[in-house]
């Protein structure tokens, strides 16, 4: 499979990213934690002794090109398999060829694998017959067969920067020159191309292939923005709506809304939107975060949330788009308690883990003939009080504060007034979480 950064091998026909894949470690953009000297790769191929070697990270970052590099480093035979079509037969022809010569086996997409290919590969990696490398976009940890994790150094790999980019455009730019066709493009078009990559080398140098197809060895290429905004149109964003993207997005949005940054909220939701993200699975992040992060604060968060849910199952893109950073931003701007989410989350746990605690007689069911023998009865009405409120158990030897502790701060909030109502009418302090304020 064609991959970043093949150097040409006398194919005038490679795609440009296929022709500008590097042969040592040396030659990689863009992942210089992974590549410098001293390095865990460098020292094992220094040692002759790779093992066993996962890559994880996002699309088009090197991985394949890294597993290459090393195979020629190592003098090894690189040998590939896709872990969707690789059998058990596939490795153990492999294992079988290894014993022969000198062999690296790489498996792209390696979360794909099931748990015996992953087990006949081990076997292979244990014995040492052959070194093995493995590429995935997935979380390994939780992706992978956790005996694969086990066995294998897990290296990350990271989206390459904007300067980064501008060199790998830089390199295809010389290649294409090299070639006859001598592309010209200005230094904002180029921070145009290596901006909107998404970290995606080979999307950069794909789209530095499309403005050049088509012209004459000896053409000289002016890019213009209309080539460019050609280009993109129809581009899609770099966003796996079934991969770690979906999660780091959704992650920085959910912690955006709870730190209260409206920019950073605005930003990471367009992110969901242009990704293609379901409007309604953002809405029910938006709900959730009305009443896990703002809560008593501003009980106004949950009713503009739900009212989007609603909405948005009606509308749909573009104009859900609006709906959307309404609710958003309103969480994000409402003052925040956590009490709610702190406090039934306490509960919980109390009620797994204790014995359960009996139901006072006064608060059991006394609406059947019976009862008053039984002894269900006593019950006083807070309606009955002029202050609304009786001084009764509710819950047999609980403290006040073991489940809920207000986390009323400065502003007029409802949590707020009500301390002040409650602490009024009872003579009582309400628990806090982090104290006093007053």
């Amino acid at each position: 499979m064609s991959d970043l950064f093949d150097i040409g091998r006398g194919q005038d026909n490679q795609p440009l990213a296929a022709a500008l894949r590097p042969k040592s470690l040396d030659e990689v953009i863009g992942q210089d934690a992974l590549t410098a000297e001293g390095s865990v790769l460098r020292r094992r191929i220094a040692a002759n002794q790779l093992g066993s070697i996962v890559l994880y990270g996002p699309p088009g970052i090197g991985k394949t090109s890294i597993a290459r590099a090393v195979g020629e480093m190592l003098n090894k035979e690189f040998r590939q398999l896709h872990a969707t079509r690789a059998g058990v037969k596939d490795i153990r022809q492999l294992a079988d060829e290894a014993r022969i010569r000198p062999v690296l086996i790489f498996v792209d997409e390696v979360h794909r694998f099931s748990a015996t290919q992953a087990d006949d590969l081990l076997a292979i990696c244990e014995e040492g017959t052959a070194d093995f490398i493995g590429a995935t976009t997935q979380n390994p940890y939780t992706a992978l067969p956790k005996a694969l994790v086990s066995r294998s150094t897990i290296l990350k790999l990271e989206p390459i920067s904007i300067e980064d980019m501008e060199k790998v455009l830089d390199r295809g730019l010389a290649r294409l020159g090299a070639s006859g066709v001598k592309v010209l493009l200005t230094a904002q078009q180029k921070r145009i191309i290596a901006g909107r990559s998404g970290g995606d080398a080979r999307r950069a140098l794909t789209t530095l292939e499309s403005l050049a197809l088509g012209h004459a060895t000896g053409d000289t290429i002016q890019i213009t923005d209309a080539m460019l905004d050609e280009v993109y149109r129809a581009a899609p964003v770099n966003h796996d709506r079934s991969g770690d993207q979906h999660y780091d997005i959704i992650s920085a949005f959910i912690k955006s809304m709870r730190g209260g940054d409206p920019e950073a909220v605005l930003y990471w939701l367009a992110r969901l939107i242009h990704g293609g993200e379901d409007p309604r699975f953002i809405a029910r992040r938006i709900m959730i975060q009305a009443s896990e992060d703002v809560g008593l604060a501003d009980n106004t968060a949950l009713q503009t949330a739900v009212a989007a849910a609603q909405a948005v199952e009606m509308i749909g893109y573009p104009e859900a788009r609006i709906i959307l950073a309404h609710a958003a931003l309103h969480v994000a701007r409402a003052p925040k308690s956590g009490s709610a989410n702190h406090g039934i989350a306490a509960a919980l746990t109390a009620v797994a883990n204790e014995p359960p605690l009996p139901v006072p007689l006064h608060l059991r069911d006394a609406h059947y003939q019976g009862a008053e023998q039984l002894g269900h009865g006593g019950y006083r009405s807070p309606h009955k009080d002029p202050r609304g409120w009786v001084d009764q158990v509710y819950a047999p030897q609980m403290q006040p504060g073991r489940f809920y502790q207000s986390e009323a701060r400065e502003a007029p909030t409802f949590e707020k007034r009500a301390d002040e109502y409650w602490e009024r009418i009872t003579g009582k302090p309400v628990p806090r979480r982090f104290g006093r304020r007053d």
